[in-house]
């Protein structure tokens, strides 16, 4: 399995995988990503921006996330507190096909973001998901992260965790 940087030539697999994780949240009565939110506008920019990252099992893409060193507007106003105030990689949009889903393949890319972020001398991880995203919250839990309070995305709060690595 690798984790590599997303090419243009990705995003129809990718843009399907995060309509599959739509659809799942809805399924699971979570609010999230019922916004139009992400949309193919927010892959074609992750890729331009050089922060779209796919997991890959052999040439079949499975997983996408977007990794983002030290840029999220919104975490600058926490209501609590994080862990720490230097340098960090922001982890959003993760997702997973649904023919993967349940595998324990977001934690795995977890994994894969902590040596990006420690190859880049980064010791700080942050993420955030909607209160009803249980999967999601589930794998921040097994990968470590601690809760630190609540930010506000797009006028919705939002969960904010924080992991030191």
């Amino acid at each position: 399995m690798i984790f590599r940087k997303a090419i243009p030539e990705d995003i129809p697999e990718i843009w399907e995988i995060l309509r599959q994780a739509i659809r799942r949240r809805k399924k699971d009565g979570s609010k999230q990503w019922q916004d139009g939110y992400p949309n193919l506008e927010t892959v074609e920019t992750d890729i331009k921006n050089g922060v779209g990252y796919v997991l890959a099992d052999s040439e079949k893409i499975i997983g996408y996330s977007a990794v983002i060193f030290n840029d999220e507007p919104a975490y600058e106003n926490i209501n609590g507190k994080w862990l720490s105030d230097g340098d960090f990689v922001v982890v959003h949009r993760v997702a997973i096909s649904d023919e993967h889903s349940g595998k324990g393949l977001a934690q795995k890319m977890f994994d894969f973001i902590e040596k990006i972020a420690l190859g880049n001398n980064i010791h700080s991880i942050k993420a955030d998901t909607n209160f009803d995203n249980i999967p999601m919250l589930k794998t921040l839990e097994k990968s470590g992260y601690q809760y630190c309070g609540e930010v506000f995305l797009r006028g919705n709060p939002r969960k904010a965790f924080e992991k030191i690595i």
